[in-house]
């Protein structure tokens, strides 16, 4: 018996790893003398044992060190975000830009879809040209001469996470906490931000479905960061219904320079408020929140935080006119309307069958080789509290030119609304559930 398969025995068995049979395994994910079957063995052991508090730690600094660390220290201030994800969350693609706006530098490395849910960079690459693999010295230009920069992981920063994430996506391993907090962590320790905001999603379209769990993860998430010597906040934020109306790629891209452009769905722009307020704040360009935000909205109001998205389009590749036509981005070739059966009050969305649906229709991966189509996606119309009549529009199907639903889709798509008599209670949770 190999010696990391002795480790991976003790992990099963409930044992708590030291630091050294811990590096040992990042060393060996990192080099590819640990092959695929057993890193996910060890993934899945992890997730069904759990790790103590110095075991993540462990975890998180031996994925860290993996890699090349960042230090962006010349550039002052450079803010980051990090959220567990959801369905329709494209709210990096707004934040991004309205901070640089501000005059808060934005330097984020984003991630690919997982799970059930969206990746920032592939809504990104919907953008024509729009390039999310760039070198180091194109994020430092990029945070120079425009404030901010949206970048995927590279091969040289936490190497070991970027074979664990996609492993992950395909292992049932993707709720494990101690995996999610060394994941996020090692890479923005690794990027030198010097503050993060985490907005860890609670609700049945969450990870963290369980406001409890959320709150562990968040807590984590924050304690960790800030005993690495970053300024580190977060929320918990409601994922039982999708964020804005738009669920997709091409179509949350749009979305997104709606909002810049000071129009957009309340709860996407209240959400970008929140995260963005604490960020203003710990930049040390305003006191409080109620001016933090008062700063924020001039900026989606005035065009200033749109300007900058087309100028971050143009220095990462992509046809930045799209800001002024979105009708350039991939469109759908058919559109179906799933309509309300009968009259009532929307009491539940099952959020999370809706971004299976999704990926279902091409919008997200089944296995790490499936092509997305960037056109497909969803248009959500009602959300729980709202009101319908029999055969209103509850969401409109996108077809993208490659997708193809079978004769049960729409079926399945209706049954993740669900329609009560009027007058019924709703308990939808409300959008900011709690500050960490």
């Amino acid at each position: 018996m190999s010696l990391f398969v002795r480790t991976l025995v003790r992990k099963r068995d409930g044992a708590e790893l030291t630091e050294g049979e811990i590096a040992e395994f990042v060393r060996g994910v990192t080099d590819g003398t640990i092959p695929d079957e057993q890193a996910a063995a060890f993934l899945m052991a992890v997730c069904c044992r759990g790790m103590t508090t110095a075991e993540t730690a462990s975890l998180t600094f031996a994925m860290m060190r993996s890699g090349e660390t960042w230090d962006l220290s010349r550039h002052g201030f450079v803010a980051d975000k990090h959220s567990t994800g959801g369905v329709g969350d494209k709210a990096t693609l707004v934040l991004a830009p309205l901070l640089a706006a501000v005059g808060v530098k934005a330097g984020m490395m984003s991630g690919r879809g997982l799970g059930h849910t969206g990746g920032t960079l592939d809504k990104l690459e919907a953008i024509p040209g729009f390039r999310t693999a760039l070198p180091r010295g194109d994020f430092d230009r990029l945070l120079e001469t425009v404030g901010c920069a949206l970048v995927g992981q590279t091969d040289s920063v936490a190497p070991a996470d970027r074979r664990l994430y996609a492993l992950r996506d395909v292992t049932g391993t993707v709720e494990s906490i101690p995996l999610i907090t060394a994941s996020i962590l090692s890479k923005k320790l690794a990027t030198g931000a010097s503050a993060v905001v985490f907005d860890v999603k609670t609700g049945n379209g969450a990870f963290m479905a369980e406001t409890g769990d959320a709150r562990t993860l968040g807590r984590a998430l924050v304690e960790t960061a800030r005993a690495a010597g970053r300024k580190a906040s977060g929320w918990i934020t409601a994922m039982d219904r999708p964020l804005g109306e738009a669920v997709g790629n091409a179509n949350e891209v749009e979305e997104s320079i709606r909002l810049l452009g000071g129009e957009g769905p309340a709860d996407l722009r209240e959400t970008v408020l929140l995260l963005g307020a604490d960020l203003v704040v710990a930049a040390g360009l305003e006191k409080g929140e109620k001016s933090a935000r008062t700063r924020l909205n001039a900026a989606l109001a005035d065009g200033r935080a749109l300007d900058v998205f087309a100028r971050l389009i143009r220095g990462q590749g992509g046809d930045s006119s799209v800001c002024d036509d979105p009708r350039r981005l991939p469109r759908p070739v058919g559109r179906r309307t799933v309509a309300a059966a009968e009259g009532g009050v929307v009491t539940a969305a099952a959020t999370r069958e809706i971004g299976l649906l999704a990926i279902e229709l091409g919008c997200g991966r089944r296995n790490k080789h499936d092509v997305i189509d960037p056109a497909s996606g969803f248009r959500i119309h009602r959300k729980p509290g709202d009101v319908v009549a029999k055969g209103e529009p509850l969401v409109t199907v996108e077809l993208g030119p490659t997708a193809k639903p079978n004769a049960t889709f729409e079926a399945r798509l209706h049954a993740c609304f669900t329609v009560s008599p009027a007058g019924t209670p709703v308990s939808a949770l409300p959008l900011a559930v709690e500050r960490l």
